[in-house]
């Protein structure tokens, strides 16, 4: 059982609560969170190289000249492959990178790297988190008070909130993301989680 203080966004502590054992204090499967972090990273790629082949390169639907008599080679298209200007054989083309991965191991990695920021101490959870103007100095005065570097930061909030993510959009290193939303890469890009209670709730419902 892991217990973990509740912070307001003065930096004060108002009490402890108890984190779900089967999400954040799990055994930590490096392996697995290496699979899922490199089968995200496949999925960004961007399969764009391509080549045309000889049914895709403009022209050549003439016959450049009779089949016999001119003592030439036999030539059906100035588009063949091998004219220059013609299309190119087993050449590139657009593709998909992504794999499919059982939905129980991206559960078992995301178990692992929530399980894994906890045990390290970079797991901050908020009472709440309410704005007054969406200001950016609201969020560095919030990092000041819990003793944060504005650098690498993802807050996790239960809802869509539109003050929060105007106030985060000018610190580099720092995202918001609601607690539905949360992926492995995303916990593991971040050294540090910045959730509310609101938000555990979510994840405890949406990945329990």
């Amino acid at each position: 059982m892991v217990e973990m203080n509740v912070h307001t966004i003065e930096g004060e502590k108002i009490g402890e609560i108890t984190l779900n054992d089967g999400l954040f204090n799990a055994k930590i499967n490096k392996h697995i969170v290496h699979q899922i972090v490199k089968r995200y990273l496949a999925e960004k790629r961007r399969g764009t190289a391509s080549t045309k082949n000889r049914s895709e390169v403009s022209g050549g639907g003439r016959k450049p000249w009779k089949q016999k008599g001119t003592g030439r080679a036999r030539a059906g298209s100035i588009r063949s492959p091998l004219w220059v200007g013609g299309g190119v054989i087993f050449g590139p083309d657009h593709r998909d990178y992504g794999y499919p991965i059982p939905q129980k191991m991206r559960l078992v990695a995301l178990k692992s790297v929530l399980s894994d920021k906890v045990k390290n101490n970079n797991f901050i959870i908020l009472d709440n988190l309410e704005l007054k103007n969406g200001k950016t100095k609201e969020i560095i005065n919030l990092f000041n008070n819990l003793h944060l570097d504005n650098n690498k930061v993802l807050i996790v909030i239960d809802k869509e909130d539109e003050l929060i993510r105007r106030a985060v959009r000018n610190l580099e290193g720092t995202m918001v993301t609601t607690a539905n939303k949360i992926n492995t890469f995303e916990l593991v890009n971040y050294e540090k989680i910045l959730i509310t209670k609101n938000a555990l709730k979510v994840i405890e419902e949406v990945f329990e």
